[in-house]
């Protein structure tokens, strides 16, 4: 029985041609392409997204589920809604129901923690199927997940727990929560050097977590034993080696709660191999840390002395609230578990679609500081995000790139009404950054206040070097600043893509040969103390962001994070589009593709 108290929102929406009511043949075709929906699992709730990596005219459906720390009131306490299967049946209804299977649209799978899980359930052939869903997921992400593989020594330790009366197991949880942010349940999750925001938001989920919640969850991913042979609760190899899809496996180097040795099991799972030995970490407790609102560890020791308050079933539970957990049988053990965005510049072209792409598995340890909550900490968000976004496109579709999609999708002109006001309202050049550059909006000849004319009047003074980096010919004449004593030097890209390494080298190799030549023309010209390197591509903002951000990271001394904040004080609301700032992030984290790229 699933869960009966879900709340669903929907949004249909769709792009529609300016001026009309209704999609275009055009636009319908165009949508088309783009054939993929992303379903994050993870609690405290599933997240079903399309936008902006699915279909663009796709429903966007947010359900918030009784999960650990979910908001939704506490409705349903039947036991049996709360086990491994009745939350996948509930998933893959919501999914099933969300999806356009008319159109035999795919759907790729992100999961966290006990939502990798569920979504590996998902994605593999269960006997008997209730719907065709396998058969249209492309991909898996699981983050920080679990291998499955309890010991029944854990086993023994959770039924136990699930013995103490609830109004003791709240007293524990006040206990383990003393200090807020600073808590032992906070450090336990995002560690003890954690930044702030971080702690923060462990602390709020926390306190949103339902002790009877919780109790169900847990009870409902125990397996049952019999003879020391597993039945039920999560996944192991059994539904981790079944999987034919493209997989990319992510832990975190300092995560308590679902080690990095987590990884390496699956991945033995899922190439076939001879499994690790079931081991499980000193002081790492896998199922148990991963939903508990308290240190099941430091339970073990006291389980003798919590087990006596409950001799008999009448001060073991509280009513209808709690249920013995007498499915549980623990065998002997065995010998032997709306701003600004820059018009398209050239036409996108179409990747290869196939819902059927090819076995791939990719895993990859992010290093200290990343926990169990990688995917919420600011310091490492980014990066994961980039690293998925990487996976993606490269083994399941190059249709989720992100700025394929803001290519293909365009249907403005460069200089349509519409772009150029906005292009008006941009600030022509920001303040300075980094002591070296001025991000400025590309000048257009016609205009009244932005002309290379006026541009020499108004800052040929300061500003001695321009780099172009729009990709086709400006729509000014470079003679203009020529002429005014500024040099013009072209450096095209493409709007929407974050640069690639080679165009990062180019540019930085351009700007130190820009700045020696300054250097000499001061002396020879007599300049004062100031003058910068305008850049620009068409506002200002993302690419010439991007490039500027790599300047003062690689040549400055400047930490990503610091770059990034600098520029966005310098040329306000900084770089905009999210993917380039986790290329960046993910460019300076250390960590490179050598886990998702093609072998």
């Amino acid at each position: 029985m699933a869960p009966q108290n879900l709340k669903v929102l929907t949004d249909n929406t769709s792009h529609r041609s300016r001026g009309h009511g209704s999609t275009t043949s055009r636009q319908k075709q165009r949508d088309q392409n783009i054939h993929h929906v992303e379903v994050y699992l993870s609690r405290p709730a599933y997240l079903l997204s399309a936008p902006p990596t699915g279909r663009p005219s796709s429903k966007v459906a947010g359900a918030d589920t009784t999960t650990r720390c979910g908001r939704s009131e506490f409705s349903v306490r039947q036991w049996e809604a709360y086990t491994t299967d009745a939350l996948v049946e509930l998933l893959e209804t919501i999914i099933e129901d969300y999806r356009e299977k008319e159109d035999g649209q795919g759907v790729v799978l992100i999961g966290h923690s006990m939502g990798a899980s569920l979504a590996a359930l998902l994605a593999s052939p269960r006997p008997p199927p209730r719907t065709q869903l396998h058969d249209h997921v492309a991909g898996l992400i699981a983050v920080c997940p679990t291998s499955g593989l309890l010991s029944q020594k854990q086993i023994m330790v959770l039924t136990a727990l699930l013995w103490v009366p609830e109004i003791i197991f709240n007293l524990w949880r006040a206990w383990d929560k003393r200090g807020g942010s600073q808590s032992a349940s906070v450090r336990r999750f995002v560690g003890a050097d954690a930044d702030p925001e971080a702690k923060r938001l462990q602390d709020l989920y926390n306190n949103q977590a339902i002790t009877s919640v919780w109790r169900r969850m847990a009870w409902g991913c125990l397996p049952t034993h019999v003879k020391g042979v597993a039945k039920g609760g999560l996944p192991s190899k059994e539904t981790w080696e079944k999987l034919n899809v493209p997989v990319f496996l992510v832990g975190g180097e300092d995560d308590r709660v679902t080690p990095p040795q987590e990884i390496a099991k699956i991945r033995d799972f899922l190439q076939e191999v001879k499994t690790t030995p079931d081991t499980i970490s000193p002081g790492t407790s896998v199922l148990a840390d991963s939903a508990a609102p308290v240190d099941i560890n430091a339970a073990a020791s006291k389980i003798d002395a919590l087990t006596s308050l409950g001799q008999g079933e009448e001060n073991t539970r509280e009513s209808a609230d709690q249920k013995p957990v007498h499915r549980t049988q623990v065998a002997e053990p065995e010998e032997g578990a709306d701003d600004p965005v820059t018009p398209t510049e050239q036409a996108a072209s179409l990747p290869s679609l196939s819902l059927h792409r090819k076995k791939v598995v990719r895993s990859i340890i992010m290093g200290k500081p990343a926990t169990h909550a990688l995917l919420y900490t600011p310091s490492t968000a980014r990066i994961l995000a980039g690293l998925i976004s990487d996976f993606m496109v490269v083994h399941i579709t190059g249709r989720l790139d992100l700025g394929w999609q803001l290519q293909y999708l365009s249907r403005d002109g460069k200089w349509d009404v519409k772009n150029l006001q906005k292009w008006q309202a941009v600030e022509p050049v920001s303040e300075p950054i980094g002591g070296i550059f001025r991000a400025i909006k590309t000048l257009r000849e016609v205009d009244e206040d932005h002309s290379p004319s006026e541009f020499v009047k108004k800052w040929g003074g300061v500003i001695k070097d321009v780099i172009d980096i729009s990709h086709d010919n400006p729509v000014y004449n470079p003679q203009g600043l020529e002429k005014g004593g500024i040099h013009y030097h072209k450096f095209p890209t493409v709007s929407k893509v974050p640069p690639t390494d080679a165009e990062i080298k180019g540019f930085i190799e351009l700007v130190d040969k820009v700045r020696d030549e300054q250097k000499e023309r001061a002396k020879r010209e007599n300049w004062g103390e100031e003058y910068y390197i305008g850049v620009h591509c068409h506002y200002g903002f993302n690419r010439t962001g991007f490039f500027l951000v790599c300047y003062l990271v690689e040549r400055c001394g400047y930490t990503p994070e610091a770059a990034i904040e600098h520029f966005a004080q310098s040329r306000p609301k900084g770089i905009k589009h999210a993917h380039f700032k986790d290329r960046l992030y993910v460019r300076y984290s250390g960590l490179r593709s050598e886990a998702i790229a093609e072998h």
